[in-house]
C-alpha cells in the first residue's frame, strides 16, 4: 500500500464507503450507493491534501474492485476520479456495469 494505512469498509443501509483513517479521522474516502442487488454506484472520492499524490484514491478503488469481485457486484462510476481510473485501466473493467 502506498500510504501504509489499512483500507476500511463500512456499510450503512444502501450506502457504503471505503476509507483510510489516521488518528481517528477519515483522511480519504470513496462513497457508494447500492442501485440494486448487483449494481453499486461510486458517487464520490475525496482525499486529504496530506495524502495527495500518494495513490490513496487508487488504494480505495482497488479495495472496492476486490470487494465487487467477491460480492458479484458491478459498478457505475459517476465520480470523476473513479470514472477516469476505469477509463485508463482495462484490468478492472470486469466490474463495470454494462
Amino acid at each position: 500500500m502506498a500510504t501504509g494505512l489499512k483500507v476500511n469498509h463500512e456499510v450503512k443501509g444502501h450506502r457504503s464507503a471505503f476509507f483510510l483513517e489516521k488518528d481517528g479521522q477519515r483522511i480519504a474516502e470513496m462513497t457508494m450507493s447500492r442501485v440494486n442487488d448487483h449494481t453499486t454506484m461510486i458517487d464520490h472520492t475525496e482525499v486529504s491534501d496530506t495524502l495527495r499524490g500518494q495513490g490513496a484514491g487508487r488504494e480505495l478503488l482497488n479495495a472496492a474492485v476486490e470487494w465487487a469481485r467477491k460480492e458479484n457486484q458491478k459498478f457505475i462510476p459517476v465520480c470523476p476520479f473513479a470514472k477516469a481510473q476505469f477509463d485508463k485501466d482495462a484490468s478492472i473493467g470486469d466490474v463495470l456495469s454494462k
